[in-house]
């Protein structure tokens, strides 16, 4: 009996390990760094350097940062017009790959995930391509029919990111969403047809309501990766002066560490970041529960 119950944890044992050496023991440094400072003795620190408990003065600092907040408040306005542009457009896709008249479902279904697999970095050095003028072919037809487009500027780079991100990930939650609507049984769509359901009913009464945590999730993971967005403002500011350093939360939490040695101020930025995230999906999922809840 002892061996059968030591069973589940020995296997579990290495999943554990790793788990704590990767994820948990870096989430619990970056917390206590984000409380601690660090002073240098002498001119240049030869004299060693003394920890000491800050407090909340990291996070102070963090907040007292008048493009850090800018940051927060750019990302959120990325995430309240990109997500749900992107959700829709993956769940139309997802509807469109799996109707009864669809054809050649899985080349459709490689080709929309095919961008998922380009790296981040790659995929927006392709798009800078196109988002240069004098190297876009595009923006060079439109500039030859007299009309100047500047998708680099300060009011609409952070469009042009949207674009690359949607391009990336679309493809990613079409095929989430595909897999829910796989697990609809056959029953309910012969019932609907048999009662005379059109395609357009089949999907409004039977599809959308029952993909709804694979939508859920995909909503979740997107507002997480709002939160993240790094890659993409970084390789930008090479080509778009309206990038500045503090771009985005993640952008600012890197300028603070490796531009300006705060490494403990970074450490703050981090900590509210990945709290932004969670305060964002309990909202989202408490709200669309209690909606749900309600019906």
């Amino acid at each position: 009996m002892k061996a059968q119950k030591a069973a589940p944890w020995l296997l579990l044992t290495p999943f554990l390990a790793f788990f704590t050496l990767a994820f948990l023991l870096p989430i619990l440094y970056a917390v206590w760094q984000s409380f601690t400072r660090v002073r240098l003795s002498g001119l240049f620190g030869e004299d060693g350097a003394t920890t000491s408990f800050a407090g909340f003065d990291n996070y102070a600092k963090a907040l007292g940062n008048p493009e850090f907040t800018a940051s927060i408040g750019r990302v959120l306005l990325f995430g309240a017009v990109q997500v749900p542009l992107m959700i829709a457009l993956a769940t139309v896709l997802a509807l469109l790959l799996e109707s009864a008249s669809a054809k050649w479902p899985r080349f459709f279904r490689a080709a929309y995930f095919m961008p998922y697999g380009v790296p981040g970095v790659i995929a927006t050095i392709l798009w800078s391509f196109l988002y240069v003028p004098g190297l876009s072919p595009f923006l060079d037809l439109a500039e030859s029919l007299g009309i100047t487009v500047d998708v680099l500027g300060p009011s609409t780079v952070l469009w042009s990111i949207a674009n690359i991100v949607t391009w990336t990930y679309t493809g990613y939650n079409t095929l989430i969403i595909v897999a829910q609507l796989k697990a609809i049984p056959g029953d309910l769509y012969e019932a609907a047809r048999v009662d005379g359901a059109g395609p357009w009913q089949i999907a409004r009464s039977i599809q959308l309501p029952l993909i709804r945590p694979a939508l859920m999730l995909t909503v979740v993971f997107s507002i997480i990766g709002t939160l993240q967005i790094f890659a993409e403002p970084k390789i930008l500011r090479e080509v778009s002066p309206a990038i500045n350093n503090d771009y985005t939360p993640n952008l600012a939490a890197y300028n603070s560490a490796f531009n300006y040695n705060e490494y403990n101020v970074a450490a703050a930025q981090a900590v509210l970041i990945a709290l932004a995230a969670f305060v964002l999906s309990y909202a989202f999922l408490y709200l669309s529960n209690r909606k749900a809840g309600r019906r």
